[in-house]
Order: C-alpha cells, then structure tokens, then sequence
C-alpha cells in the first residue's frame, strides 16, 4: 500500500507487487468509475501472484484513499494522464494493462499516449455511444446526485450482471432505508459528472499490442454485440472470449475465472 503524490492534496493510492518469475509480467488493473482495488484484490491479484506475476491496482482521485482538491476537475483526460504519472513512476515490469468498462477505455487511450505496455485486456470495453448507451450514461449523475449510488445500484445491478449473482446479491439490495444524495463534493460525483466527456472514438488499428477482449454476454445495459464485433475487427493483434455466464461486472461476477484467462494471456506474452 502506497501513495504516489501528484501535487499538494492530490494523490494515487496503489498497490504494487513485483513479478518473483523472471520475464513474468505485471498485471496493471484499471478501475471502472466508481469502483476500487478492491475488486481485484480480493480474487484475482492474489491468485496472479501466487503464479509469480506481478500486480499493481489503483484508485483514480476521487475514489478511495485517493485525494483530490476542489478545484481540480475529475475529467477523462486527467484520469489517463494520471495512469501514465503512475506507471512511469512504478515502471512496472512488462506491464499489462487489464481495464473494466471505461477503465479499458483510459488504458487504451494511455497507450496512445505513450505509456509502456507490452499487452492489454479490455473487460466490457468495446461500445459505441448510440441513444441508448447515451441515457444510460447521463443517466447515472442525475440518480446519484438524488439517491446517491444505492439508488443507481438497486435500479440497475440486476440489468448488470449475471442471473446466479443477482439472486446471490438480492438481500443487500432494495432496503426500506430513504435514498440520500450523494455529496456533491464527492469524487464519484465528480468522476462521473465529467464521464461524459470520454473518447469513444478510439483509433484502434493503432493499439498494436497484443490484444485480449473479455466480453459478458449477460450484460444487459452497455452491450451490443455487434458493435463489440465491429470494433474487435479493427485490432490488429486481439484475441476474444465471450462469456456467457457473465455480465457486466466481469471481477466480481467470475474472479476465478478471469484470474485464469489473465494468467493465460500472461504466459503466451511472457
């Protein structure tokens, strides 16, 4: 456990275990908006390690442990640069770059930017921002902002995931506690006030890295098949999985799982 700080009452907290195989390489994960190192953490770097990887999970400002100040704006491209001051500071060894959700999507523009990486996996990274995924997405600050992130979570963690882990999750949900507004200082809100200004347009026949694109079938919010195959078409060194056990939440949903597809990919890079 660490923070790397970026200015006064601005920091990453981080958490970074060197590969112990030589030529192993190290795991980067990369959150989705309001999530934390938790979500690997508790499965998925733990069993990469145990193989002899090396891992390295952050919060972006705004999420846990990680400061920012108030005049500072949680926008898209102040959470990519934020990824390349962390990775240029740790230089983790033969860094992948493993992102869920919008968290692919910072990854993979990273990389563009020029941060190192030797591969990528994008968990339920591949859309296209059509009406539907659009709502969604300014959808989210107005619930949150009213009901705070309990409101945006009972009314949409069962379009989310899979059936097994809805039935699982349903008694810590839809409680007869009242709603309360999220504070709007909050990093979430913060965070997701400015999500909307993310690239999606992303030029991917220029991410010529090894590619890996794990895809939840179960996920009934963000996908659209065939735009996941439109744009899987245009990498030019990708492979693919689509589950059908899974949705959205691809960490929580099948740590054990996506722990043994990363390890995978890990051995045919290494």
């Amino acid at each position: 456990m660490a923070i790397l700080t970026l200015s006064p009452g601005n920091a990453l907290y981080y958490e970074h275990t060197a590969p112990v195989r030589e030529g192993a390489p190290t795991f980067v994960f990369v959150n989705a908006l309001t999530g934390n190192t938790g979500a690997w953490e508790g499965v998925v770097a733990p069993a990469l390690r145990e193989q002899g990887f090396g891992t390295l999970s952050y919060n972006f400002r705004g999420q846990d442990a990680s400061p920012f100040t108030d005049d500072v704006a949680l926008t898209p491209d102040l959470i990519i640069d934020d990824l390349r001051a962390l990775l240029a500071h740790i230089a983790p060894a033969r860094a992948i770059l493993v992102g869920l959700s919008i968290g692919g999507l910072f990854a993979a523009h990273a990389i563009l930017r020029g941060a190192k990486a030797d591969g990528l996996v994008l968990l339920n990274t591949l859309r296209k921002i059509g009406p539907r995924i659009a709502w969604v997405n300014d959808a989210l600050p107005h619930l949150v902002s009213r009901g705070g992130v309990r409101l945006f979570l009972d009314a949409m963690f069962p379009l989310l995931v899979n059936e097994e882990f809805s039935a699982k999750a349903r008694d810590g949900f839809l409680s007869d506690d009242p709603y309360e507004p999220i504070d709007p200082n909050h990093g979430h809100m913060n965070l997701m006030a400015h999500s909307t200004a993310a690239d999606w347009d992303v030029p991917y026949e220029k991410l010529t890295l090894p590619i890996h694109c794990i895809t939840g079938l179960q996920d009934r919010v963000f996908l659209d098949r065939t735009d996941v195959d439109t744009l899987f078409a245009r990498l030019p060194d990708a492979t693919r999985e689509d589950w059908d056990d899974t949705g959205h939440l691809i960490p929580q949903e099948r740590p054990e799982k996506l722990a043994a597809a990363l390890a995978a990919f890990g051995e045919r890079l290494a």
